[in-house]
């Protein structure tokens, strides 16, 4: 059971980090944020909560079976913005 917690804490946290390194260094040479920063500006402190974190895309054709990365590019959840619950 402790190793697949821990193995379940590992995906969470690649989850987290985003599809790849490059990726946020390419959105942040751009000027933008990704979208994690963007919640974590727009919600109260520890307010967020994630839905489907783990979600993945069963897209087929044009390579994108070789790219699945965990949420998919979509951050969904919910938290509070001055004490008020929000859906982002």
């Amino acid at each position: 059971m402790t190793e697949r917690l821990a193995e379940l804490s590992a995906l969470r946290e690649q989850a987290v980090r985003g599809p790849s390194e490059r990726a946020t260094e390419a959105q942040h040479a751009k000027g933008k944020l990704t979208a994690r920063e963007r919640i974590e500006l727009l919600l109260d402190p520890g307010s967020f909560t994630e839905v489907e974190q783990l979600r993945r895309h069963r897209a087929t054709g044009f390579g994108l079976e070789a790219n699945r990365p965990y949420t998919d590019g979509v951050v969904t959840g919910w938290g509070t913005v001055d004490g008020r619950t929000v859906f982002v």
